[in-house]
C-alpha cells in the first residue's frame, strides 16, 4: 500500500484556490450543458430514478456489475453540475434500451486531450479491439471524478503509482500485453524517485506521467515517446538540467548529439524504476556489470585486477569505473578535461590512495596479461608462473600416481599382511622424538594462517563462483575477509621469523656439538656439517639417489630405499614454505602498501605482484592439499591421517619402515635414547586428533570448491 502524506498547510492552501476556481469552471460548463439537457426532457432525477438503486447490475463477461450512481460522489465531483446525457449523447427518451446505453464521451469538452490519448499507446491498443487498455475511466474514475490537484484523486501525483499499478503489477496483463515487467511500481515506490514523494511529500519528485507523459504516453520505440532513446536525457533533464548540461559536453553525450546508438542516456546507468543512490552500495556494484554493456573488452580485464574481484564480491570502498573516468563528464584520455588526462591522472588516484606518486600512475587497471605485445612484463609474468605451475603439477602428479599404484598393489597383493604391520607399528612400546614442541607449535601456526589464507584468498581467485559469494558471505563481507587475510599474513611473516631465528639459535648459539669440546672455540666446519649433514633440511646428493631408487620401486625395478631422517619429498615441501612464504608473502606486500613501493618500483610491479600472488597461491593450496596429503594423509600406511607432527612422536616399527638409515644413525652415534619419547602423548592425544581432522577436512573442502571453480571457468 502506498502511504499518503498529509497536505502541507502551504500545499492545502494552494489546493483550496485552486479547487474553488475548478469548481467554478465545472459548474459554469455544467450550467452551459444543462441547457440542452433540459430541453431534451431528460434530468438527472430521472436517470437516478433507477441509477439510485444500489441492487441495479447487469451481467459482463458471467458477472453481476453495478450499474448504482452514489448521488452524493457525482455531486462532488467536477461533473456535479453536468447533466448525464452531456456525457451519455444519444439518450433520446427514458427509459433507454437495455444493452444499448452509449458510452461516456469525453470528447466533447476534452477534444486535445482525446486526441493525444487516440495516439497513445493506450489509445493505439483501444482501437485495435484490446479491452483491457486503459480508458479515460481505468485512471480519472466514472461518477467520482476529482480534480487532480486533489489528494483523493486516483490521478492526483500522490496517487498516481497506484493508478498505474492497477494495470502494470499486474503479472497476467503485462504478459499478454508486453506492457514492461509487472514489478515496476513496487520497484519505483522503493527507488529515490519514489521514496521522495510517497514517504517524505516532495512533490517536486517525478511520478509516473512527469516521464512517461500523460494522456500521450507512447512506446519507448516511439521517436515521439519521452521515454524514446533520443529524449531520455530531456525527459531527465526537466529536473536535472545542470547534469544534463555536463553530459552533453562529455564523450557520451556528443555521440548522442551525432544520432550515435551507442551513446548510452540516463536509465542505461541509473535504470528506468529502480533508480537509486549514486552513494549506495548496491549502485557502485552494479555500475561496472552498466559500463561494460558497452566496454566489455574493458571490463573482462578490470575483473581480473583487484578492484575487479573485490567489487564482485561486495566491498564497497573500492574503485569502480566512474572513479576513475568520472560520471557524466567522462572524457578522452586526451582531453585535458577528462580526469585521465597525463595532468589529472595523479589527482584522480589520490581520491583512494592521497600518498601516491608520479610511478604509482602506471598501474594498469585494464591490462591484458595475454596481449605480449602492449603489456610485455605482464606477459612474461604470467608464462612464467603458469609453466611453473603445471610443471610442478605434472611433475608431482606423476610421482604421486606411480606411489600411488605401488602402494595399493602392495596392499591388495597381502592386505592382512599389510595391516598386521600397519597395526604393530600402532601399538608398538617404543617411541622417540620426531618433531620438539617448537617445531610442532610452528606447524600448528603454518596451518591456521594457512588455512584462513586460503578461505579468505581463493574467493577473490574464482570471485565469480557461487561459493565465493557464500563464503564471503559466511565470514561477513569483502572488508571482514580482507582484515582476516591480513592477519593471517601477519601469522606468517611471525612463524617464518621465529624458525629463521631457531636456525641461527643451532647455529651460532652455545651448543657442545658444534665447539670444539677442548678449546671451546668455534669450528666453522661444524656449522657446515649442520647445513649439509644428515639431520639438516637442506637438499644434497643423497636425496638425488633416494630419488632415483625411490621412482625404481615405484616401477619394480628395485627394493623399497631406506631414507634419513628427511625425506626427499619432506625437504621439497619444507623448502616449498619458504618459497611461498618469499614470493607470496612479497607480492602480498606490494598489493597491500602501494603507495610505498611504488615509490621506487614502476607502477605496473604491482599488475606483475597479482598475477605472482594469485598463481603462486593457487600452486601452494593445490599441492598441499593433493600431493602433501598425499604423502602424508593418504598413502594406504598413512590413512586417514599420520598425527606424528601433532603429536611429535614416532614409534619404533614406523620410524625402521620411515627412516632406518635415521635410526641407524643414532645406534651408530649413541644417540637412540635422548631421542626416546618420555612425554605422556595419551592425554593430548584426542585434542590433538581433533585439531588434524578438522584441518584436514577444511583442506579437502577447498580442494573441492577450487576444482570445482577450475572446472567451471574451463568449461565457460
Amino acid at each position: 500500500m502506498i502511504a499518503t502524506p498529509e497536505v502541507h498547510p502551504d500545499r492545502g492552501r494552494v489546493f483550496h484556490y485552486v479547487s474553488r476556481a475548478a469548481v467554478a469552471l465545472a459548474l459554469s460548463a455544467g450550467l452551459s450543458l444543462a441547457g440542452p439537457a433540459q430541453a431534451a426532457g431528460i434530468a438527472n432525477s430521472d436517470c437516478l430514478a433507477c441509477h439510485d438503486d444500489p441492487k441495479l447490475t447487469k451481467k459482463v463477461g458471467g458477472k453481476d456489475v453495478s450499474l448504482a450512481i452514489q448521488p452524493k460522489l457525482f455531486a462532488k465531483s467536477v461533473h456535479g453540475s453536468a447533466a448525464c446525457v452531456d456525457c451519455h449523447v444519444g439518450i433520446k427518451e427514458l427509459p433507454h434500451a437495455e444493452g444499448k446505453l452509449p458510452p461516456a464521451q469525453c470528447g466533447g469538452c476534452h477534444d486535445d486531450q482525446t486526441k493525444q490519448y487516440a495516439a497513445s499507446i493506450h489509445g493505439q491498443q483501444r482501437s485495435n479491439g484490446t479491452a483491457a487498455a486503459a480508458n479515460c475511466s481505468d485512471c480519472h474514475g466514472k461518477h467520482d471524478i476529482l480534480p487532480v490537484i486533489h489528494v483523493s484523486s486516483p490521478t492526483s501525483k500522490l496517487n498516481l503509482p497506484r493508478t498505474c499499478g492497477r494495470c502494470h503489477n499486474n503479472p497476467r496483463l503485462t504478459k499478454d500485453y508486453a506492457a514492461g515487467r509487472s514489478e515496476v511500481v513496487s520497484h519505483y515506490t522503493e527507488s529515490i524517485h519514489g521514496r521522495a514523494l510517497l514517504t517524505l511529500g516532495v512533490t517536486m519528485a517525478p511520478s509516473c506521467n512527469d516521464c512517461h507523459g500523460v494522456h500521450d504516453i507512447r512506446r519507448g520505440s516511439d521517436s515521439k515517446s519521452k521515454i524514446h532513446h533520443a529524449n531520455v536525457n530531456k525527459t531527465c533533464g526537466k529536473c536535472h538540467g545542470t547534469v544534463e548540461k555536463v553530459f552533453q559536453q562529455s564523450v557520451h553525450g556528443q555521440l548522442l548529439a551525432k544520432a550515435d546508438k551507442r551513446g548510452p542516456v540516463c536509465n542505461d546507468c541509473h535504470t528506468a524504476h529502480e533508480i537509486e543512490r549514486t552513494s549506495a552500495a548496491h549502485f557502485k556494484a552494479a555500475s561496472d556489470e552498466r559500463c561494460g554493456r558497452c566496454h566489455q573488452d574493458r571490463l573482462e580485464f578490470y575483473r581480473e585486477t583487484y578492484h575487479g574481484k573485490a567489487m564482485a564480491l561486495g566491498l564497497a570502498n573500492i574503485a569502480a569505473c566512474y572513479d576513475c573516468h568520472g560520471h557524466h563528464d567522462v572524457f578522452p584520455a586526451t582531453d585535458n578535461r577528462s580526469r585521465l588526462a597525463p595532468a589529472n591522472k595523479l589527482a584522480t588516484c589520490q581520491q583512494c590512495h592521497p600518498r601516491a606518486n608520479s610511478n604509482f600512475i602506471g598501474y594498469l587497471p585494464h591490462a591484458n596479461a595475454l596481449d605480449r605485445k602492449n603489456y610485455p612484463q605482464l606477459f612474461a609474468t604470467l608464462v612464467s608462473m603458469t609453466a611453473l605451475l603445471v610443471g610442478v603439477f605434472v611433475v608431482f602428479g606423476i610421482h604421486t600416481g606411480f606411489w600411488f599404484y605401488r602402494s595399493s598393489h602392495s596392499f591388495v597383493s597381502d592386505a592382512e599382511a599389510f595391516m598386521e604391520k600397519r597395526a604393530r607399528a600402532r601399538a608398538d612400546e617404543e617411541w622417540f622424538t620426531r618433531f620438539t614442541p617448537f617445531q610442532r607449535f610452528l606447524h600448528f601456526l603454518v596451518v591456521t594462517s594457512f588455512l584462513l589464507l586460503v578461505i579468505t584468498g581463493m574467493p577473490l581467485k574464482f570471485y565469480d563462483a557461487r561459493w565465493a559469494q557464500v563464503v564471503f558471505g559466511v565470514l561477513g563481507g569483502a572488508d571482514v575477509a580482507r582484515a582476516l587475510h591480513r592477519f593471517g599474513a601477519i601469522v606468517t611473516f611471525i612463524y617464518f621469523g621465529l624458525h629463521v631465528l631457531s636456525l641461527a639459535h643451532l647455529c651460532w648459539c652455545k651448543r657442545p656439538s658444534y665447539r670444539d669440546p677442548a678449546t671451546g672455540r668455534f669450528r666453522l666446519r661444524r656449522v657446515w656439517a649442520f647445513v649439509l649433514g644428515p639431520d639438516s633440511p637442506m637438499f644434497n646428493l643423497q636425496d638425488g639417489r633416494d630419488f632415483v631408487a625411490h621412482v625404481k620401486w615405484f616401477v619394480g625395478k628395485g627394493p623399497r630405499p631406506e631414507f634419513e631422517r628427511w625425506t626427499y619429498w619432506e625437504k621439497f615441501d619444507y623448502f616449498a614454505v619458504f618459497w611461498g612464504v618469499a614470493i607470496i608473502g612479497a607480492s602480498g606486500l606490494v598489493m597491500w602498501f602501494p603507495e610505498f613501493f611504488t615509490r621506487f618500483l614502476p607502477g605496473w610491479v604491482i599488475n606483475v605482484a597479482l598475477v605472482i600472488h594469485s598463481d603462486e597461491a593457487l600452486l601452494a593450496a593445490g599441492f598441499i592439499f593433493t600431493f602433501h596429503f598425499f604423502n602424508v594423509h593418504f598413502r594406504p600406511e598413512k590413512i586417514p591421517m599420520d598425527p606424528v607432527i601433532f603429536s611429535g612422536r614416532i614409534s619404533k616399527t614406523e620410524l625402521l619402515h620411515e627412516h632406518k638409515r635415521h635410526y641407524e644413525r643414532l645406534v651408530a652415534e649413541g644417540r637412540l635414547d635422548e631421542n626416546r619419547l618420555r612425554d605422556e602423548w595419551q592425554r593430548w592425544k584426542r585434542i590433538a586428533h581433533g585439531f588434524g581432522y578438522a584441518f584436514f577436512g577444511i583442506g579437502l573442502v577447498l580442494l573441492v570448491l577450487i576444482l570445482y571453480a577450475m572446472a567451471a571457468r574451463l568449461l565457460h
